[in-house]
């Protein structure tokens, strides 16, 4: 639901000095769900879909947004009301090998797309640039996006996370015009499909730094009302105590997405 969340102080940032903002914002809490390359058949697919489809949940509390495949969308878009169907990484119609459009995407009924995973960074090479470009052709075709960003293991134990982040969050400010049609997601690397979790502690550190950047760059207002996902071996276990947190609206759901917990997940999120 709209659970008030209570909002970090921001002070001076990038040498800028940015007003404290104390009120108190209702951001509607958003689960996704990012089903990576699984599962193997249209089948399991449908069938996770419609599990999902049967929770105890209500859209008008939460917002759960699945990504499957490509191949997988449709099917499982066609068991899917209450739960939006996205898809993983969008780009431009042409002679673009591999890729999906944001224009197909619209087409095929679809309001939601995933840019930045860690797993585009690192494993498939894209660069800030094209990163930058996805946001901005899905900003300019209407589409909701949500936004990666997350440090690796290397880059946390040398003190660089807010660093990362912001350059990750710098590459993309340009491409944005309308911030209520994205969403943050912070994933440190480090934490994703590894069974390790940032502690709440380390959670909360990295949102509340996002949420300043943003009131530095953007607008105090901006940093209030945007949300921001945890994402990085997320589970039913771990869920309640991280969604506590101030800064916390949401989860980007890996391995747990698969699973009867994700369920569990969603209904944490939606208190």
């Amino acid at each position: 639901a709209r659970r008030p969340r209570a909002q970090a102080q921001v002070s001076v940032c990038a040498s800028l000095l940015v007003p404290v903002f104390c009120c108190i914002m209702s951001r509607k809490g958003i689960v996704g769900g990012n089903w990576k390359c699984n599962p193997k058949t249209v089948a399991e697919a449908q069938a996770l879909a419609k599990a999902v489809e049967g929770g105890a949940w209500e859209a008008s509390k939460v917002d759960v947004v699945l990504f499957p495949v490509a191949l997988h969308a449709l099917p499982a878009q066609q068991e899917s009301k209450k739960a939006k169907i996205g898809m993983q990484n969008p780009y431009k119609a042409g002679a673009f090998t591999g890729e999906v459009s944001v224009d197909q995407i619209k087409d095929a009924g679809m309001e939601w797309v995933l840019v930045g995973h860690s797993e585009r960074r690192h494993v498939f090479k894209e660069s800030d640039a094209l990163l930058a470009e996805r946001v901005k052709l899905s900003q300019d075709s209407g589409l909701q996006v949500i936004y990666c960003i997350g440090e690796l293991l290397e880059e946390r134990e040398a003190g660089k996370t807010n660093d990362v982040c912001a350059q990750q969050l710098d590459a993309v400010l340009g491409s944005i015009s309308d911030w209520s049609r994205v969403v943050l997601a912070y994933e440190p690397v480090w934490a994703i499909g590894t069974g390790k979790v940032a502690t709440p502690e380390q959670a909360q550190e990295a949102h509340k730094a996002v949420r300043e950047l943003i009131a530095a760059k953007v607008s105090p207002d901006v940093a209030a009302a945007i949300r921001i996902q945890y994402g990085g071996s997320v589970n039913a276990g771990n869920c309640k105590e991280l969604i506590a947190l101030p800064d916390v609206d949401g989860f980007l759901v890996g391995g747990a997405a698969l699973k009867p917990e994700f369920l569990d997940i969603i209904a944490a999120v939606q208190g």
